[in-house]
């Protein structure tokens, strides 16, 4: 009789064991199906993960960029993160990009930066195996696979035949630039000189950083404006500069009496065009250059030969200019 209660028991004991275990199992099995869905998702939606990283995470031109990179990677099943500094900062741009490389994303793309401090970077990113695209601005001294985006110099340069076309070759030029150290600004203002330095009637007498700043592009402006009664025409070769210019030109001194060229077709800028304040301005193509730069990124890694440098095209916009294509293109419309 006790042996028999003895095997009763040992099969119950079996059974709570079995049960218990299954249980366990369960409870096991709900949990990591309701951890892991999320990243099989990611998995099976996204074939790459790109890291898109700006000069300034909220600027407008920026965001522009960061739309065509988008619209290209839904189409191609990217996973694309857009991370970069608050404001303008290479050491913030640079851990970025450590960061993204740390992380072994698929590829990298980023304005191109000084030489000095980036392009030991970007060399020993790409020496891990891991393609970068410079965006905007091109580190031509790296290794950099690719550059898309504006070609700098021209653009300078014809921001310089329209103010001499604009102003009948006389004019007391001030260029506000964004930055007297970053490659892009040096090569619009550059380009400018060259345009101008050969016109008789054609002077400039004052050059200041604005930080890629409005704010700063004001005060820079009102300072010069101040010291130099004679200016008759300011060039700003950031975003902001040429509305941080109108700006000051507004509200202390007659719009009639100065021409401005600014750079970049904000909304912002497109609304001074309209009310006369700003005369012109250097037309990009963020939208194209994200879009462009996403497809060639995935030929990269395909193996495909891709062009190492490809310019977007970049034109002169008046008040003239201002239709319908004009604010769609604004707007980032394909």
């Amino acid at each position: 009789m006790g042996s028999r209660w003895s095997v009763l028991a040992y099969v119950v004991g079996a059974v709570c064991f079995v049960i218990s275990c299954s249980i366990a199992v369960f409870y096991g099995y709900k949990v990591l199906t309701h951890q892991l869905p999320i990243e099989n998702k990611v998995q099976a939606k996204y074939q790459y993960h790109f890291v898109l990283v700006p000069e300034e995470l909220d600027n407008e031109y920026w965001r522009l960029v960061e739309k065509g990179a988008r619209a290209a990677a839904m189409q191609n099943h990217v996973l694309l993160e857009y991370v970069g500094p608050e404001q303008a900062n290479i050491d913030d741009h640079l851990k970025t990009i450590q960061m993204s490389a740390a992380s072994k994303v698929d590829g990298i793309m980023t304005q191109g930066l000084s030489d000095q401090q980036f392009t030991p970077l970007i060399n020993r990113v790409v020496e891990k195996g891991i393609p970068v695209i410079t965006v905007d601005t091109d580190a031509a001294n790296s290794k950099r696979l690719a550059y898309i985006g504006t070609d700098n110099y021209f653009s300078g340069y014809m921001a310089g035949k329209a103010l001499i076309a604009d102003t009948n070759g006389k004019a007391n030029v001030a260029i506000i630039t964004g930055s007297f150290y970053k490659n892009h600004q040096q090569q619009r203002v550059k380009g400018f000189e060259d345009a101008v330095k050969s016109e008789p009637g054609i002077h400039i007498v004052a050059e200041e950083e604005s930080n890629i700043s409005r704010v700063r592009a004001a005060e820079k402006a009102y300072q010069i404006l101040q010291s130099h009664p004679e200016v008759t025409a300011f060039f700003g070769t950031s975003a902001l500069d040429g509305i941080g210019i109108a700006e000051v030109v507004e509200k202390y001194k007659s719009k009639d009496h100065l021409y401005i060229m600014g750079f970049d077709n904000l909304p912002e800028t497109i609304a001074y065009i309209r009310k006369g304040t700003i005369q012109a301005t250097v037309v990009q193509q963020p939208f194209q250059m994200g879009y462009d730069a996403v497809n060639m990124m995935i030929d990269i890694i395909k193996g495909r030969e891709v062009q190492t440098v490809v310019h977007t095209n970049t034109r002169i916009m008046r008040a003239k200019d201002l239709t319908k294509l004009q604010q769609e293109d604004l707007e980032g419309v394909r």
